[in-house]
């Protein structure tokens, strides 16, 4: 049994193989780097190709250029529109009884700092929500030709294998940077500003829980938690022996693009999921391997 997963190369896709693995379906990860085969997902030739040569029970598109910038708008819309179309699609015509599993987030809703669920309305807020919001619609009508497609609402999630220009490894890498000796500050933005802090694993087990029914099928996947990037700095900070006001400032004339975004998960809760990795834990793992 197998399972294609475009966009592999990211976080996401690294977890979910794992996942994968775990229930003894074998992980196809497709990415453009070619990590570990190549293709991209906004091709339609080459989904198609794939997909009739693997004839997968699953297949989960993750890929997304992971920014709500107005610069990234085509490549938005090519990634997560179009990639959306070309493997539904590519689905009904080869392995119609695929389970099809897209990635939402959280940031396609009206947030008005409340927990948001996945009846929640959307909101064209950005380039990046405008894909998001046509690819919920193109799962809707392909569920309505009969195929099994999930739409899972991402909220943040976290690992050591997000980049270094994200938030929460930013912080641990500098952490560990000044306790070596470094003595420059780390500038960031708002401190205020609450979010999620979820585990990129239990985010992926998520994703399977989602798929391995025939009731739900589109659920916002969080923790339903949020902390201040502030608590996050200050934990970060601490189990490396230091306190973080003498090594933090923040930037000047920063307007954040939210205050809070939380969700809320009784969905995915209530199909027997729920995460494993505390806050707290989060922050020893990404900080331990950095080390």
């Amino acid at each position: 049994m197998n399972a294609l997963i475009f966009g592999a190369s990211g976080q996401d896709g690294h977890y979910l193989s794992e996942a994968c693995r775990a229930r003894g379906v074998t992980p196809i990860g497709v990415s453009r780097t070619g990590s570990p085969v190549r293709g991209d997902v906004s091709d339609f030739d080459q989904v198609r190709t794939l997909v009739r040569q693997h004839t997968p029970a699953y297949v989960f598109q993750l890929a997304a250029a992971s920014t709500t910038r107005h610069e990234a708008l085509f490549e938005n819309h090519a990634t997560i529109s179009t990639g959306a179309l070309n493997v539904l699609e590519a689905v009904r015509l080869h392995c119609p009884d695929a389970r099809v599993f897209l990635a939402g987030s959280g940031l396609q809703f009206v947030n008005t700092g409340e927990p948001i669920s996945e009846r929640a309305p959307f909101e064209a807020s950005s380039p990046y929500a405008v894909a998001r919001i046509q690819s919920v619609h193109a799962a809707r009508y392909y569920r309505s030709l009969g195929i099994k497609v999930y739409v899972g609402y991402l909220f943040h999630h976290e690992s050591p294998r997000r980049k270094p220009e994200h938030v929460s490894k930013m912080i641990a890498l500098a952490a560990l940077r000044i306790a070596a000796g470094d003595p420059a500050p780390l500038v960031v933005g708002s401190l205020d500003v609450e979010k999620e802090w979820t585990f990129a694993g239990d985010v992926a087990r998520a994703m399977f829980t989602l798929v391995s029914q025939d009731t739900v099928f589109e659920a916002a996947i969080g923790s339903g938690l949020a902390r201040t990037i502030r608590a996050w700095t200050e934990r970060c900070f601490s189990l490396l022996g230091m306190d973080w006001q003498e090594h933090v400032r923040t930037r000047d004339g920063y307007v954040p693009e939210y205050r809070r975004l939380v969700s809320d998960p009784a969905t995915i809760r209530g199909l027997g999921w729920e995460p494993t990795v505390g806050f707290d834990d989060l922050a020893e793992l990404m900080v331990r391997a950095g080390a």
